[in-house]
């Protein structure tokens, strides 16, 4: 039997893919939680002040702004809240910059239902850079600096592109390609 909604833990679901958001909602009630959704930063923003959800899973890259922002803005409501960044294109800098924000994990698309409850609980190690003897490939140290800088650019690919000396389009094209491999 289904505790009450009242009685559920309350989660924001901030991702614009709808489908997966369709999808993750129903397993998330299924197992005990009241799951609200937004599908960009400004509606997410607006629920966060309303609800000061216990629970929180971001994807980083919003169609409004970068997930971030919205890491950001939920640490300041309650600095209790559990929140797991989610991202089809992770890199090392997104990482440590949403663990310094506030953000309990990061994890990479596709994740499954198990795998983001493990990462609340504190069941998954979280992913630390680590030192290795084999260095980064250079397409791969591309990629991060890239990551980088649009985080320093509060995801703006027209401040990026101006920042790293590159034509809009041609980094468009780099940020939709998936990440090399290390």
């Amino acid at each position: 039997m289904n505790a009450p909604l009242a009685d559920r833990p309350s989660l924001l679901l901030a991702d614009d893919d709808r489908v997966f958001c369709q999808v993750l909602t129903r397993a998330l009630a299924a197992r005990g939680f009241a799951v609200d959704t937004a599908h960009d930063g400004a509606t997410a923003l607006r629920l966060i002040e309303d609800l000061a959800p216990e629970y929180a899973i971001i994807d980083l890259r919003l169609p409004d702004m970068s997930g971030l922002k919205v890491v950001e803005r939920l640490k300041v409501i309650d600095e209790n809240t559990r929140i797991l960044v989610l991202t089809g294109f992770g890199s090392i800098a997104t990482a440590i910059q949403a663990i310094k924000l506030g953000a309990l994990h990061y994890l990479t698309k596709p994740s499954s239902v198990d795998d983001i409850l493990a990462a609340f609980d504190n069941k998954l190690p979280c992913p630390e850079p680590t030192a290795t003897d084999k260095p980064l490939s250079v397409d791969r140290l591309e990629w991060e600096h890239i990551q980088r800088v649009l985080t320093d650019n509060d995801g703006n690919i027209s401040a990026t592109a101006r920042a790293l000396n590159m034509h809009r389009r041609t980094l468009q094209r780099k940020l939709y390609k998936r990440p090399p491999a290390h």
